[in-house]
């Protein structure tokens, strides 16, 4: 495999030198989210690289946790975990790996295009949040794991990815259990970002923006009552599975 390089304005992209067509469209799907995210976030990233791989094998030697991140994960979203996001490069299945990846169902190969997107979304979020950035590696794993429905949930909303998986949430209601509120790690990649939907559709973008920019000292459940106006978080979690129902309805 011959390894080339693609540039944008703000990105660059390492791939094969017969990718040289969907790394320019990967390339312009990030250009866009950042075009749209930046101005929300008030700390901006400095160039990115983005690593288009050929095979799953070469992206886990990049990255060999990723076989536990997909065993986490629940089967519905599991194709959905397509990369991971360092400090200064995105790596990331090529867009003809992720293509064969995707299922029949509706919205399936929207969301894998978005990949990229949504790992440029987790890495600006966490640029954005001091709570990741002021804390020495172990505590910041730590508090990823805890928050992960928000963080995750939370670049996947941004970047496009929510509006395409009412299928998969459909299968994942359907094959799995009722849901902890909020999402647990199993289910963060695919049900968070319904309840930043939600959030959005009640209270607009910028609470969204908020939420994901902090982490409260007293926790999940706290911040998501803050952030729905102080009230019952019993009343939060029934518009959550109502808003869950509405979206397998819909799909």
């Amino acid at each position: 495999m011959a390894w080339v390089e693609t540039g944008s304005a703000s990105f660059r992209a390492r791939h094969d030198s017969d990718d040289a067509r969907d790394a320019r469209r990967v390339l312009d799907s990030l250009e866009l989210a950042r075009g749209r995210l930046e101005p929300l976030f008030p700390r901006p990233l400095g160039e990115m690289s983005v690593v288009l791989h050929g095979s799953v094998g070469s992206l886990v030697m990049t990255n060999p946790a990723l076989p536990l991140a997909w065993l986490a994960t629940a089967p519905a979203a599991r194709r959905y975990v397509a990369g991971w996001a360092g400090g200064s490069e995105l790596h990331v299945l090529s867009p003809a790996v992720l293509r064969g990846r995707a299922s029949n169902v509706p919205g399936s190969r929207e969301m894998l295009a978005l990949s990229a997107a949504a790992l440029y979304a987790r890495r600006l979020i966490a640029e954005n949040n001091r709570d990741l950035t002021r804390v020495m590696m172990a505590v910041r794993v730590r508090r990823e794991l805890r928050w992960a429905w928000l963080l995750d949930g939370s670049a996947r909303w941004f970047a496009g990815q929510t509006e395409h998986a009412r299928p998969a949430i459909a299968r994942r209601l359907r094959e799995g259990g009722r849901p902890s509120f909020p999402p647990g790690l199993r289910d963060a990649p695919l049900l968070g970002g319904t309840l930043v939907d939600l959030l959005v559709r009640e209270q607009g973008e910028g609470a969204a923006v908020r939420l994901c920019t902090r982490l409260d000292p007293e926790g999940p459940k706290a911040a998501l009552s803050k952030a729905f106006d102080g009230r019952a978080l019993s009343h939060t979690e029934g518009a959550w599975r109502s808003h869950l129902a509405r979206l397998v309805g819909a799909s």
